[in-house]
């Protein structure tokens, strides 16, 4: 499927991408591709000394979620920008689900921009990362 510029409206949805429950494997592997074994990502009893009921998903593996959700929506090479906040913990078990809103179309230098607000969020409807991006279309 092809998106054009002028098939969107400010308003309009993207598909959005609901991932598998985190499970920890995935997070100890996220661990060892990232470089970051930080102990509330891999150690429960370390996780629980520093104040959580348990270890955490990396920021940044919801946050690649996220990017898949552009990736799926148009080509990587369309993506202009793309950043996120964190805005709470991911756990194992948690289903996180990626949407994108188109918020702005206008014409720019590079081609025909269209600006977005990305969010995932867990199972219970929780925000995990706010995001946004913009991106080029024909």
């Amino acid at each position: 499927m092809t998106v054009r510029f002028n098939d969107l409206e400010v308003g309009s949805t993207i598909p959005e991408r609901v991932m598998p429950p985190l499970a920890r494997v995935q997070i100890a592997m996220y661990a060892g591709a990232s470089g970051d074994f930080n102990p509330i990502h891999i150690d429960d009893e370390q996780a629980r000394s520093n104040g959580l009921p348990g270890i955490i998903a990396h920021g940044m593996l919801p946050m690649a979620f996220l990017g898949r959700l552009l990736t799926d929506w148009v080509p990587q090479r369309s993506i202009r920008k793309f950043s996120a906040r964190f805005t709470a913990m991911a756990f194992p078990g948690d289903s996180i689900t990626c949407r994108g809103r188109v918020t702005a179309k206008s014409d720019s230098p590079a081609g025909k921009l269209v600006e977005l607000e990305l969010s995932a969020v867990n199972q219970k409807g929780e925000p995990i990362l706010a995001g946004s991006a913009h991106v080029v279309l024909d």
